[in-house]
């Protein structure tokens, strides 16, 4: 254990890392209809952009956790930002759409070892006690970038050359690349027994299959089969995956992918499950707001970006003394707290009209942020404050694999409320056959129809039906919230259990 003040120089350097691939997964979506003209693609070329990107982040989150516990966390982290930096250079220079995706999926690939390395070396910088606050200050950099992703990304977009928001990834790399090799100490990696192809094969199809029909049902449905098979197929195959490790578990010298003795905590368990309920409820506010600043109140995605900033306040000022509040009440009320909080916020928010002033969003919003930040760096930390350490890299893989599926899930089922209420509630009669299926299809082009019809009414009723929509979501968030605080106060232990003596019983 690295013993004086180089560690949180050490954790500032890796969170400047983790910001910046969370800032590389928000500022692309600004940047398609730039890259579009540039690349002269097709619309469904451009969902590639996206779609590559997701679904080889998801599909390196586990082989990435196994990597780091069987080579080191060091060695593995450093690789990670070599590759980080170099898919950051192909995507800025790329001369077609293929060599920018292909970069796109070296970046994500990278990506995915370093955030789940970054998680799984706090384990190894600090102690039991100080974890839970490096976690915190983890969790806030993890999210910080969703706001601020827009903000940089429109600010170069506007003064700078559109490769910039890919190259400013290098020096952050850079910087933390030389953190890492300077201030983290080298881990003790596990024996090495025969890596499991077979399980690797099966995780990563199975998570890409799912990830793949969540994306789908977020445009085409959950009655679509575009979505539905896929999902089924990666449930299937993430079961059967689950079948096959506990299979070479039993069957020594060859080492599973996952050690599904770690969920025999019920510490890592729930505070997995109850991560998974954060980024869920509050990704599917993250889906709707930005929408609803830019149709309702007109501002651009730079300006919307500024607008959410209540939002992060609120959840760095929740996740920076989480471990304080959790050591005086325990994980168990602080979680639950937490989420009372995200409920109450929701149940705020869940009463916006089209009139709702800017001080009114942003005081659920802050609140919102304040009990996720509180909760969902003490679930974290639940997950991972006693891990052993040879066990870090796989139960922060499997945390990160949540944390990334967390999103698309609340885009999707959240949005899904939010576009079938809006459906339901647009009025349709009278409108010219070909603009009908435009208003359906969105706000923005609800609003664009009424713009050309001259209708002042029907982007009024256009707005109404899209914030009735969003209501409905935000308090879908608060049902949300208010399911995973039963649950954390039935399953979460009080106090510390013995993971590190379960988790050895499989050694």
């Amino acid at each position: 254990m690295v013993r004086n003040t180089r560690r949180w120089w050490a954790l500032g350097a890796i969170s400047l890392a983790v910001l910046a691939i969370t800032l590389d997964v928000t500022v692309l979506s600004l940047a398609l209809p730039t890259l579009a003209g540039v690349f002269k693609v097709s619309e469904s070329i451009l969902q590639w952009f996206m779609t590559a990107y997701t679904l080889a982040l998801v599909a390196g989150m586990l082989p990435a956790g196994f990597l780091g516990d069987r080579f080191g966390q060091k060695t593995v982290m450093a690789a990670a930002l070599v590759l980080f930096a170099l898919g950051s250079l192909g995507c800025a220079y790329a001369p077609d759409a293929a060599v920018f995706i292909a970069a796109r999926i070296a970046v994500a690939l990278a990506g995915a070892a370093a955030t789940v390395v970054a998680l799984s070396v706090l384990t190894t910088l600090f102690s039991e006690e100080e974890r839970p606050r490096a976690v915190g200050i983890w969790g806030a950099a993890n999210f910080l970038g969703l706001p601020l992703g827009p903000i940089i990304g429109g600010w170069i977009l506007s003064h700078a050359w559109w490769g910039w928001i890919f190259l400013m990834n290098v020096p952050v790399a850079v910087v933390a690349l030389v953190a890492v090799v300077l201030l983290v100490p080298s881990s003790r990696t596990r024996g090495r027994q025969g890596f499991d192809l077979s399980g690797l094969g099966l995780s990563s199809a199975g998570l890409v299959a799912l990830m793949y029909g969540v994306i789908a049902a977020g445009s085409d449905g959950w009655g679509s089969a575009r979505a539905l098979l896929p999902v089924l197929a990666g449930i299937a195959l993430l079961l059967l995956f689950g079948l096959w490790e506990g299979r070479v578990a039993r069957k020594p010298p060859r080492q599973p992918l996952v050690d599904l003795s770690l969920f025999r905590s019920r510490s890592f368990t729930w505070g997995v499950i109850l991560t998974a309920f954060g980024t869920l409820g509050l990704f599917g506010v993250l889906f709707g707001l930005p929408q609803f600043l830019q149709a309702i109140e007109g501002v651009g995605p730079e300006a919307s970006g500024v607008r959410l900033l209540p939002l992060i306040a609120g959840m760095i000022l929740g996740a920076v003394p989480a471990d304080r509040v959790a050591a005086k009440i325990g994980a168990r009320f602080t979680v639950a707290g937490g989420f009372a909080v995200v409920c109450a916020g929701s149940l705020l928010g869940g009463a916006m009209t089209v009139q709702s002033a800017d001080s009114y969003i942003s005081l659920w919003t802050f609140i919102v942020g304040l009990g996720a930040g509180l909760g969902f760096a003490t679930a974290a930390s639940a997950a991972l404050v006693e891990l052993p350490q040879d066990r870090s890299g796989v139960g922060s893989a499997l945390l990160q694999a949540v944390v990334k599926l967390g999103p698309a899930f609340g885009s999707s089922l959240l949005g899904s409320i939010l576009n079938s209420t809006y459906q339901a509630r647009v009025p349709l009669a009278g409108l010219p056959t070909g603009a009908v299926e435009a208003v359906k299809t969105s706000v923005f082009a609800g609003i664009a129809v009424a713009r050309h019809l001259g209708s002042q009414s029907l982007r009024l009723a256009v707005q109404r039906a899209f914030v009735a929509g969003m209501d409905q979501s935000v308090l879908a968030t608060a049902g949300i919230a208010a399911v995973a605080i039963v649950l954390g106060l039935l399953f979460l232990p009080r106090g510390r259990g013995s993971v590190e003596e379960r988790v050895g019983e499989s050694s």
